[in-house]
């Protein structure tokens, strides 16, 4: 057996995010023979901390402020000396790049980009910080091929840096989850009646997933269907929602379920799973209902949801913010028979298990591999 190849994974911490569960997921499923995977996080104490394997090694830098944090970092890789400094989102991308500047070893960044910033023609001054920083890391990882294409034009990165790699979906572990988790006792009584529908959307209560949208689509299913609206999240737009939702007079059929550690066991007792945003760089919420073999309706946020449905294989694709259309889906997908509907369901998993955890885990440790042998 040769060296194990040493390899930093910097995030701010391991919270809640899809970022901080695409970090778990590579760690978790790292092949620890080859690789000596390090996690390092600003001093938070993250919601996914305790899913993360013993094996791997987790450092916290003395520090809750980002730029405080660059000289504790740069430190701790000339200590360390690791091959590869991986980091995720374009603000603590600057950071990584910045402390292995400052450290003067030889690591080499791989930074990883979810976003679709500049694609509203704002942003402009970060974009060119990003590019210009990104020249500084051997390749950027883009989520979708949406998110590359983005890169290339609005970061100015050379296309051969820029290479995509799917999220990774953990689906043994959403099926174990799913199977053994437990509804909140406040939530179980509209799981349990037979006469209702439950729909389910989860994703932060913020302007790019669009609830609103799904609150009014939601007011005109009620019109022709018994049905309960569950929302998963927390987020700035909480208060304007609920203020929506009472505008409809729905406050006996809308549930705000907050932050929820296993979201799975919802949406796998769901009728149906509406993604309702207005932007996606992957969807990664899409991939883990796949999982869970929920009906899936989502609106046609570029470029990620687009690529996880291809088109609307997958899933019932519908246009951004479009209420009238959006709950014609909802009403059409409600009435669907048990027999399309596990037609349906079957098809999305097989679409999950493409973005299976091992898979896209392999596709990393070549893309280190390479990028060490540079």
């Amino acid at each position: 057996m040769g060296e194990k190849k040493k390899i930093f994974f910097f995030i701010y911490q391991l919270g809640s995010g899809g970022a901080a569960r695409t970090m778990l997921n590579l760690l978790n499923n790292m092949d620890l023979d080859q690789f000596e995977p390090t996690l390092i996080t600003l001093n938070y104490e993250g919601d996914y901390e305790k899913y993360l394997k013993e094996e791997i090694t987790f450092i916290k830098l003395p520090t809750r402020r980002l730029r405080s944090g660059i000289i504790p970092f740069s430190k701790l890789i000339k200590k360390e000396k690791p091959a590869i400094v991986f980091s995720t989102i374009p603000n603590y991308n600057l950071i990584a790049i910045a402390a292995r500047l400052l450290s003067g070893h030889k690591a080499k960044n791989i930074v990883r980009e979810a976003a679709l910033l500049g694609t509203e023609g704002k942003f402009n001054a970060n974009l060119k910080l990003y590019g210009l920083a990104y020249r500084f890391s051997k390749k950027v990882v883009a989520l979708s091929e949406g998110v590359r294409q983005n890169i290339i034009q609005n970061y100015k990165v050379h296309p051969k840096k820029v290479e995509v790699i799917y999220n990774p979906v953990d689906i043994e572990n959403i099926e174990t989850l799913m199977k053994q988790g437990e509804i909140a006792e406040e939530y179980q009584s509209i799981f349990h009646n037979p006469r209702e529908k439950v729909i389910i959307t989860a994703g932060r209560l913020v302007d790019d997933k669009d609830q609103a949208t799904l609150i009014r689509a939601f007011a005109t299913v009620r019109e022709n269907i018994e049905a309960n609206l569950i929302i998963l999240g927390e987020g700035e737009l909480e208060e304007n929602l609920k203020n929506e939702v009472k505008a409809w007079n729905l406050e006996h059929a809308v549930y705000f379920a907050g932050f929820q550690e296993n979201p799975y066991v919802y949406f796998h007792h769901a009728d149906l799973f509406v993604l309702s945003s207005k932007r996606e760089g992957f969807g990664h919420v899409l991939t883990e209902a796949l999982a869970t073999r929920v009906p899936i309706i989502s609106t046609d946020a570029r470029p990620g949801a687009a690529e996880v449905l291809d088109e609307g294989r997958y899933g019932v694709m519908t246009s951004v913010g479009d209420a009238d259309a959006l709950a014609a889906q909802m009403e059409d997908v409600l009435n669907w028979d048990n027999e399309k509907r596990t037609r349906v369901t079957e098809k999305g998993w097989e679409r999950a298990a493409s973005f299976r955890a091992e898979k896209i885990v392999k596709e990393y440790e070549m893309l280190f591999n390479q990028t060490i042998d540079q």
